[in-house]
């Protein structure tokens, strides 16, 4: 059986114990990782390695010892309650092997989780699992993780009060992470909300979620686009006295303006626009920024864009101007603007 779209999550997370085999194959090795440990979990329970229910064996060694696999699958265990056999990555050369002990598997023998990196149609292995009537195939693809997965991982960390505005949130996060990095998060927060039962907030997953730029820098351009020109100059000496370059300056200026113009040009509004980009902007600072889109308009935006273009260039360019100096004049420049328009 070939799963496909949402039940390959589902399944996963509540594979059925009496199928005798699962093969987990994709690409991304982390991903496949993630499944296979909830696969592995929800079949065995807690304790599985302790109480020796796991038993591991590489997928190589199967073609030069293909009995071994067998008599993984027949060994009775010292302790009680399910068994799986994980073979980990798993070559097109162990299908024989793993055909002959789906074939003699019977109910009670411990159940088969198959690892693999990416498989060709033409694999061995897709050939003997997809079409098979009680095998399962789980092919993992480079999607962020469904608001169902979310969820889970949510119930697991203990979470169960989490508002739509905090969960459109995670989902947005979650095209910008990666699934394991994504997972860590949540369980950080869970450990952060352990004894509140308050509502997950947007602001504590914004508090919690990985650092994707530096809080002076970003703040300073807070203050350019809000027009808070009383604010910039001691701003501007801290960055300067933590030795960020010009041109480092300048393109952190011109993403921050260009991200506000794409929200401000779409259809759907400065929200939908932030949230749609790549990293995708959560939370309070896509609120922050939103609201700034909202108050510049396209057309000054524009030319705002133009302005850092044309500092950068003469920053990477022949001039002997002080190059701090001219970053600096056209972001006093932009807040001035700004300030204008409050």
């Amino acid at each position: 059986m070939n799963l496909k779209g949402g039940e390959i999550a589902r399944y996963l997370a509540r594979p059925d114990p009496s199928r005798p085999a699962l093969l987990i194959y994709g690409q991304d090795a982390m991903r496949v990782a993630l499944k296979r440990v909830e696969a592995v979990k929800a079949l065995t329970g807690e304790n599985a390695e302790e109480e020796m229910r796991l038993n591991r064996m590489p997928g190589a060694g199967l073609r030069k010892d293909p009995a071994a696999l067998m008599d993984a699958i027949k060994e009775v265990g010292f302790f009680p309650g399910p068994r799986v056999v994980l073979v980990e990555e798993t070559p097109d050369t162990a299908a024989d092997a793993i055909r002959a002990a789906i074939e003699a598997w019977q109910p009670g023998d411990a159940v088969m989780v198959v690892t693999a990196g990416g498989l060709a149609k033409s694999s061995a292995l897709r050939k003997l699992f997809e079409p098979h009537k009680q095998a399962v195939a789980a092919p993992i693809y480079d999607d962020p993780p469904g608001e169902d997965e979310i969820r889970r991982w949510l119930e697991a960390a203990g979470l169960r009060e989490v508002p739509r505005d905090a969960m459109r949130d995670l989902a947005t996060l979650a095209r910008a992470l990666d699934p394991g990095d994504l997972r860590q998060t949540i369980e950080k927060i869970g450990l952060y909300k352990y004894g509140d039962d308050t509502p997950l907030t947007p602001a504590e997953i914004a508090l919690l979620a990985p650092a994707t730029i530096e809080a002076d820098l970003d703040e300073l351009l807070h203050v350019v686009a809000e027009g808070r020109a009383g604010e910039f100059g001691p701003l501007m000496r801290r960055i300067e006295g933590q030795g960020t370059q010009p041109v480092a300056l300048a393109i952190s200026a011109l993403r921050h303006f260009r991200a506000l113009h794409l929200a401000a040009s779409d259809p759907q509004g400065p929200v939908a626009g932030l949230s749609r980009m790549r990293p995708p902007v959560f939370g309070p600072r896509r609120d922050r920024m939103a609201r700034q889109a909202q108050s510049w308009g396209v057309g000054p935006l524009e030319e705002a864009v133009h302005t850092l273009v044309d500092t950068d260039l003469t920053l990477r360019s022949a001039s002997r101007a002080p190059q701090m100096a001219l970053i600096e004049r056209a972001l006093i420049r932009l807040a001035m603007i700004a300030k204008g328009r409050r």
